[in-house]
């Protein structure tokens, strides 16, 4: 059976989850960077059959079309 815990090392390397763990939140393939935002068994991925993934950031806002662009509009005098 496989280990799905996530690896771990004393470096400043980020830990990685492999293929069949349960997660929750938005992942890359470590092999091609395909991106997923999953709350399942993460699957392998489709684009490069890649079985290692890396946990991402995640934001409710991170994905939202002109998030940057959504700033107070400077009033004209």
């Amino acid at each position: 059976m496989l280990d799905h815990r996530p690896e771990t090392t004393t470096d400043d390397f980020v830990p990685f989850v492999t293929a069949g763990a349960r997660a929750t939140g938005q992942y890359r393939c470590a092999d091609c960077g395909y991106g997923i935002t999953i709350h399942a068994e993460l699957p392998i991925c489709p684009m490069c059959a890649g079985t290692t993934w890396e946990e991402t950031e995640w934001s409710p806002f991170s994905n939202a079309p002109g998030f940057r662009s959504l700033s107070r509009p400077t009033p004209r005098l």
